[in-house]
């Protein structure tokens, strides 16, 4: 069995080498974080098995963040293990950085050059760069499994030789500086390439041995420039025209202009929004809906209703909880599909690429970097594997606003929310409703981080490194991989997670606390007892029905169960759960439009999935994610109350009196705030020196 690792920048084909080689499907991406930790496969070739592990994306051996540190730490803990070192043939001279750094350290490597994309004009002598390396060199495709056997030959083939002396190092004289007293901590065949890691000024590698390396000269800069210089000067003998700047593109001047950028952005995803849960989105769902009502739900219930009778609690709980809520879930799976298509859409063309790097200085202003967009962007899909990608945060309060931040943003389980009670109160406008919901989750993780950085959570500097993709057309192979991971990954929620649910939530709605079935005994159920309890809480925000209050408590566990808890609670199902909630006999049910809109904000806001909170304590700690869920149901419930009050308003007084109303208490407050100021600002006397004291006695 030969053992190796696959290493390289990101977005250099990395991963579509792995899942090429190995037939995995890890997600691809031009993002840090897409890989954060390593992630090992196999493969047969030739009658021998060949184990890889594609580790994230660096760019040196000197960490700037989390994900970087699980790759070096790798790659140093056996650097006789045989590393793959892919580099893009259109970035080689930056990519090369790293080869070298590999090779410094001693590492056996096989450079695999990526030919992907268009290729420019350039022509690289690739035998003679073989030779000035001293390791072996090898072109592929990442993409193309059937041109991969020149590479699996290299790796089966490999014998490791006397390490090639790489010239440039010799300026440093490294052999003087691990000479010193303090470097004898260093075991001895390792020291020269230690020290020069602590003339890079590299923090771990003093940390590791307990060295000072404030007595150990910073070169970082001259190495840095001594690699690039030797790099020019190998790829100058060996190249035949100029590279053309990868990614560069003339699209950059409309899609990244200040003043375009931001409106095309919302425009894109305002599009995105009404083509998954309008257009066609909501046709293909009210179809899916029909079909599974017509031929799954309706026989099964007239089965079962003419073996058991039709207060049977048999025929309660297979069609009510598990057929009932599988279809009112199930129904939503095209929308899921076509919100995951458009997202990977973006992502494969190049484009969300240029948003984080757009975003870069706005989220700075509040702590965050435009590491963290990517982690906010995946939060629109799913918050629980969204929270992972802020490992890579290189400053750990930044790290711990972002997974904060995460799940304000409305995952894709909760547009079902959305879609059936916003759909069924707001008609056509809830387009409108369902944008500014996800507005207001975007605007309220802006505020919260501004908050923690000016208080609790204060930002050091972080660095932000990304690689601009050329724009391109879609790869249909990859996007629809990436959609039907994604289906599967909702489907198993359904078909696990959200029918125990159902069931638990069934048997506490359909008997008594002595286990009576309500149906028969007409009593109270468990469920109704405990609603009712919590049930004044929420009734300054509009909506103190038990019915709603269970809801909400069901989707703890996953925010998709409320839709179907209401189906449950109102006895039925698919389309008929949106009619249902005019009906004030059913235990959930809405008297206007405002308790509705309070109750969609609530429901954006009020607490993570139990799955993400899990992650939440795994990765900022258990302290940081009971203090996130607390801060999370404060701010739902206060912006809940804040929107239920002024639609009443609006609803009883008109848009133009409250809008007088709200502009009196704002003109009354800045006027108050004024004066105020004025009063406590101290006027000093120009003649102090001479009286010294502050007064306003003597004037100009």
């Amino acid at each position: 069995m030969i053992k190796c690792n696959l290493v390289g920048n990101p977005n250099t084909g990395k991963t579509t080498l792995f899942n090429s080689l190995t037939g995995a499907h890890e997600h691809v991406g031009n993002w840090h974080g897409v890989t954060v930790e390593e992630k090992v496969g196999s493969f047969k070739f030739q009658g021998q098995e060949i184990v890889i592990a594609d580790l994230p994306g660096i760019y040196s051996l000197t960490s700037l963040s989390y994900e970087e540190q699980v790759a070096i730490d790798y790659i140093l803990k056996d650097r006789d293990r045989l590393i793959v070192n892919i580099c893009d043939e259109n970035n080689l001279q930056r990519n090369l950085y790293l080869t070298l750094c590999l090779l410094e350290a001693g590492c056996n490597c096989i450079l695999a050059v990526n030919r992907m994309g268009k290729r420019g004009a350039c022509k690289i002598n690739f035998s003679s760069l073989e030779k000035e390396l001293g390791c072996p060199i090898v072109l592929l495709q990442a993409d193309k499994k059937k041109a991969l056997d020149p590479l699996k030959k290299a790796i089966i083939s490999f014998k490791a030789k006397d390490k090639k002396k790489l010239p440039y190092l010799a300026k440093f004289d490294l052999g003087k500086v691990a000479s010193l007293q303090e470097m004898k901590k260093v075991p001895e065949k390792e020291r020269e390439f230690f020290t020069l890691k602590l003339l890079e000024g590299d923090g771990e590698v003093a940390k590791k041995f307990g060295l000072d390396n404030k007595t150990i000269p910073d070169k970082v800069e001259e190495i840095a420039k001594a690699r690039f210089d030797f790099i020019d000067k190998v790829l100058g003998k060996n190249i035949s025209a100029k590279q053309n700047v990868y990614g560069k593109s003339k699209l950059d001047k409309i899609f990244m202009n200040k003043f375009l950028a931001l409106p095309i952005f919302l425009l894109l995803l305002g599009l995105t929004f009404y083509l998954t849960f309008f257009s066609i989105g909501a046709w293909l769902s009210d179809g899916l809906s029909f079909l599974l009502e017509k031929f799954v739900g309706d026989p099964l219930v007239s089965f079962l209703t003419n073996q058991f009778g039709a207060d049977s609690w048999i025929v309660g709980l297979t069609s009510v909880a598990i057929v009932g809520g599988l279809g009112s879930i199930l129904a939503f799976l095209p929308q899921v599909a076509l919100l995951f298509f458009f997202l990977s859409l973006l992502e494969d063309s190049g484009y969300l690429a240029r948003i984080a790097f757009i975003f870069e200085d706005i989220l700075g202003k509040i702590g965050l970097s435009g590491k963290s967009v990517y982690t906010l962007l995946m939060g629109f899909g799913c918050s629980t594997t969204a929270v992972l990608t802020a490992r890579n945060m290189d400053d750990p309060n930044a790290k711990i606003k972002t997974g904060l931040l995460t799940p304000y943003m409305s995952c894709s389980a909760k547009f079902p929310i959305y879609s059936v009670i916003g759909g069924a109160f707001f008609g056509a406008k809830n387009i409108f409703v369902i944008m500014g919901l996800y507005l207001l989750g975007v605007v309220v993780a802006i505020v919260l981080s501004y908050i923690f950085e000016k208080t609790i959570l204060k930002s050091k500097g972080q660095t932000f490194i990304l690689e601009f993709p050329p724009y391109r057309m879609m790869n249909a192979k990859r996007v629809f991989s990436v959609l039907w991971q994604n289906c599967l990954l909702f489907l198993s929620r359904v078909g696990t997670l959200i029918v125990a649910m159902n069931i638990i939530v069934w048997v506490l709605s359909s008997f008594t606390i002595t286990f009576s079935y309500t149906p028969k005994s007409g009593g109270v159920s468990m469920l109704e007892t405990f609603g009712r309890l919590l049930a004044p809480i929420f009734t300054p925000l509009g909506f103190g029905s038990w019915g709603i209050v269970s809801a909400l408590i069901a989707g703890l566990v996953a925010k998709e169960v409320i839709v179907s808890s209401i189906g449950m609670f109102n006895g039925v199902e698919g389309l008929a759960i949106g009619l249902s909630l005019f009906d004030p006999q059913n235990p959930v049910h809405f008297s206007s439009q405002s308790a509705v809109l309070a109750f969609l904000v609530f429901a954006l806001l009020y607490f993570p999935c139990l799955a993400t909170f899990s992650v939440l304590c795994k990765e900022i700690g258990k302290k940081w994610a009971c203090i996130g869920a607390l801060i999370e149901f404060v701010v739902a419930y206060i912006l809940a109350f804040v929107v239920f009050n002024f639609g009443r308003a609006f609803e009883v007084f008109g848009l133009w009196s409250v809008l007088i109303f709200v502009g009196s208490i704002l003109l009354i407050l800045f006027s108050v705030i004024f004066v105020w100021k004025s009063v406590k600002k101290k006027r000093y006397c120009p003649y102090k020196n001479k009286c010294g004291k502050k007064c306003n006695r003597h004037e100009k």
